[in-house]
């Protein structure tokens, strides 16, 4: 599978309606949706969400407000993303988010959609950090290309700055970021000293390449995106009410864990792959991933569902797995896999089960080393 981008553009597909005042503090719950390069002080809800958006202005001081150009506001993208901020001055500019709890874990969301606004032709690539900390190159390929690019951190402080730094490949700009409180519990790969780079985060069952699950249905507002093959799997679901299983530290929201996908052929296995993402300044990225099971479909006493999961012809886990049926549950990994140009991962049955493979879902992450998360003395545009 092409790494990263395919179906980034339609993550960011939210109309919205319905205005509000802008404010620079969480929200009830925590939550802080910002709308790059908005003008004025007026915010707005997300008709799909229900999410309150506001403008930049009280996030950062420096770069200048565009709109991307007519021929890409199309109904493809959110009103969010026909404006974005850009920052032609300095190396290194910086969001401010204030007002959180020091030593939480944060889902921190950054969306980037060049749509030619500065009429060059040509999108640009940059760094992102937060805090001290390397999160990714954004590199858009395409004018109506687009990117989303997330991180799960422990903020030591009150505050966190997400920077755009230049690296003299084209001027930095933003389209929206978005920040999220996560249980401590939630995660147990994110420590003081490591967080986690979203690769992707993949939602096997749904038919439809925009049934892109979100809040409200998924209450943290992980962005879960379809990975479909129709010629090689066969979706199975159900519309009983999935269970998380005592002391979750996933919490998977309850529409993700209703569908899942099994072979076509019943005698075959689920295989799926990704291609490393390899940067100059992370040549060579660890990965981790959570596979997400839960039986949907109610079995005979007689009848076992029972496999493997292989990475690279290598055991994953190194027991049989049998999903249980209606309660949510997954393999994790605590360590990074073994370093590999692609990850082949294979689903296979076990000799005594009678039932091909199934799973429901899947996250893949990169490990990123984190110092001080919250700031750097020296960034530019902090408020």
């Amino acid at each position: 599978m092409a790494a990263r981008s395919w179906l980034f553009i339609l993550c960011l597909a939210v109309a919205a309606a319905g205005v509000l005042q802008t404010s620079a503090q969480p929200d009830l719950k925590g939550f802080i949706s910002i709308d790059c390069g908005l003008e004025g002080k007026t915010g707005y809800l997300d008709d799909k969400t229900n999410l309150s958006y506001v403008p930049d202005d009280g996030f950062t001081d420096a770069g200048t407000n565009h709109n991307i150009s007519v021929e890409f506001m199309t109904p493809l993208i959110s009103r969010r993303n026909y404006n974005l901020r850009s920052f032609p001055d300095g190396e290194r500019n910086c969001y401010t988010l204030r007002s959180l709890t020091a030593g939480l874990k944060y889902l921190i969301r950054a969306a980037f959609v060049y749509g030619n606004y500065d009429g060059l032709k040509k999108p640009p690539v940059f760094d992102l950090y937060i805090g001290v900390n390397f999160l990714t190159m954004v590199n858009i390929t395409g004018l109506d290309g687009a990117a989303l690019e997330e991180a799960i951190v422990v903020v030591p402080d009150d505050f966190v700055q997400v920077c755009l730094v230049n690296t003299g490949t084209g001027t930095p700009f933003i389209s929206g970021l978005d920040l999220r409180p996560l249980k401590s519990t939630l995660y147990p790969q994110v420590t003081e000293t490591q967080g986690l780079s979203l690769f992707g985060r993949w939602n096997f069952g749904p038919t439809s390449n925009t049934e892109i699950i979100r809040y409200p249905d998924d209450p943290h507002d992980r962005e879960w995106v379809p990975w479909i093959n129709p010629f090689d799997w066969t979706v199975i679901s159900t519309t009983t009410m999935v269970q998380n299983i005592e002391n979750d530290i996933f919490e998977a929201p309850l529409r993700v864990m209703q569908t899942a996908i099994t072979p076509r052929n019943a005698s075959g296995n689920i295989e799926f792959a990704w291609d490393a993402y390899t940067q100059p300044k992370d040549p060579t990225p660890g990965y981790i991933a959570n596979f997400y099971f839960t039986e949907v479909q109610l079995l005979p006493s007689n009848v076992l569902r029972q496999f493997y999961i292989n990475l690279n012809g290598r055991l994953v886990y190194n027991e049989s797995y049998t999903p249980l049926y209606l309660y949510a549950d997954l393999i994790y990994e605590k360590k990074p896999f073994l370093r590999y140009p692609e990850y082949n991962i294979s689903i296979n049955a076990t000799s005594n089960s009678m039932l091909p493979p199934i799973i429901n879902a899947i996250e893949v992450f990169s490990v990123m080393p984190t110092i001080n998360v919250a700031t750097d003395s020296e960034d530019v545009g902090e408020n």
